[in-house]
């Protein structure tokens, strides 16, 4: 791990938005080590029927593991609450001497798919907590002997491959990001603003929810974010203005053994948003300059043959009805390529149907890439989560089928 000097944060006051769990609790618990006092700013106060830990639950692992904590009920949509956090905070420890804003919301849905209500909560979560939660912290950083902020949101990529199937998230995480850039600056000198990203997926109960069971195998533990962002806060104040990748810094600080950090050693990780995979570059080039292969209409009316058609000859095999009860979703796929065209899985109808064309019904979720990468997901070489989160699948249309259909993809797998 990086070359840490004995206890740099003991008698520290970190303020956390999210806390709770996850990230915002590894970033705790790596402070507390040190004796750091935590403020957990989060909004657990009750038991939530399907993720685990409240602000109490984690007060008590900082506590155990050397730290002071002061639990504080904070959703970050209320400035007043914000407000009362960071005066007890204060009044507790007698000053705020680092701030994580980590706190965020998530919904990968296209345009047209992301209910306002959402797009709120993306919003006021990402840009407008973290700006205010900054703005009531930053009087108090000013006093401290050495202040950061640290933002959990990623360099800003203007690549359109990142708006395109998921704007408003995209746009309230690069929210978080411009705060980074325009505090950075403002506060030259007075106080550290830096952003933290993870170069993969990273594994907590938010990941859970969004690529569904056995995804945890593609991702790296909290603690390589909680060893990253104690590198940065105990760096001096001018290390200012910094979009940090968690293994580039951790690597630049000396760590060789990135196995630590994998939940299963060896096995192929999710590459996080917003980071272009060098490997893509061509097929990123062509999308760019609207080459991409367009279907041969007529070619195509004829029966088709070849890899995808014999795909789909084995998923109308497959067809239980158990699958059709326990699915309820009918998916179109838009395949570019070879064998390409309109294809479509009804696991609604009585029996289930799959093959070429339009669905008899109307479509639940609608799945666009390449004939080959099709191919791949359906053979288990390419897994949904990972070929959605690289940008090589497009999902419009109801997130929690697509990820029911990756589930029934598993159990097929052995027969394709």
């Amino acid at each position: 791990t990086c070359p840490f000097t004995f206890r740099k944060l003991a008698g520290c006051t970190l303020f956390i938005t999210g806390a709770s769990r996850g990230i915002g609790k590894a970033i705790a618990l790596k402070a507390a080590k040190d004796g750091a006092n935590i403020v957990i700013a989060a909004k657990t106060a009750e038991p939530h029927p399907t993720l685990p830990g409240t602000i109490y639950t984690a007060a008590e692992e900082i506590e155990a593991a050397g730290g002071k904590a002061l639990p504080c009920i904070v959703n970050v949509r209320e400035e007043q609450q914000i407000i009362n956090a960071v005066e007890k905070a204060v009044k507790t420890f007698g000053g705020i001497d680092i701030l994580v804003n980590n706190a965020s919301a998530i919904s990968l849905t296209g345009t047209l798919e992301t209910a306002t209500k959402k797009v709120n909560l993306m919003m006021d979560v990402n840009v407008r907590g973290t700006y205010l939660t900054s703005k009531a912290c930053l009087p108090h950083l000013r006093k401290s002997k050495n202040p950061h902020i640290l933002n959990l949101s990623p360099p800003m990529n203007l690549n359109p491959m990142w708006f395109k199937n998921h704007c408003a998230y995209t746009i309230s995480k690069y929210g978080m990001s411009m705060c980074v850039l325009g505090m950075a600056e403002e506060f030259r000198g007075e106080v550290a603003v830096n952003a933290l990203w993870p170069k993969t997926a990273i594994h907590t109960a938010a990941m859970d929810m969004l690529g569904g069971a056995g995804v945890e195998k593609q991702c790296r533990k909290t603690d390589i974010l909680a060893d990253a962002a104690y590198c940065i806060l105990t760096k001096p104040k001018t290390f200012t203005g910094n979009f940090i990748i968690d293994e580039v810094l951790l690597r630049e600080e000396g760590v060789k053994d990135f196995d630590v950090y994998a939940i299963a050693p060896g096995h192929p990780l999710i590459p996080d948003f917003f980071l272009d995979v060098e490997t893509d570059t061509t097929a990123m080039k062509q999308e760019r300059y609207g080459r991409e292969s367009t279907v041969k209409t007529e070619s195509a009316a004829a029966k088709p043959s070849g890899p995808v058609a014999e795909t789909f000859r084995v998923i109308q095999g497959a067809m239980t009805e158990e699958y059709v009860r326990s699915t309820q979703g009918v998916f179109q796929f838009e395949l570019s390529g070879d064998g390409g065209g309109t294809w479509y899985i009804d696991l609604k109808s009585k029996g289930g149907s799959a093959g070429f064309g339009k669905p008899p019904v109307t479509a639940d979720v609608v799945m666009s890439m390449s004939s080959a990468d099709f191919v791949k997901m359906f053979t288990g070489k390419l897994k949904p989560t990972l070929a959605f989160m690289s940008g090589k699948l497009r999902i419009k249309g109801n997130m929690a089928l697509a990820i029911k259909l990756e589930k029934m993809l598993s159990q097929l797998n052995s027969k394709l």
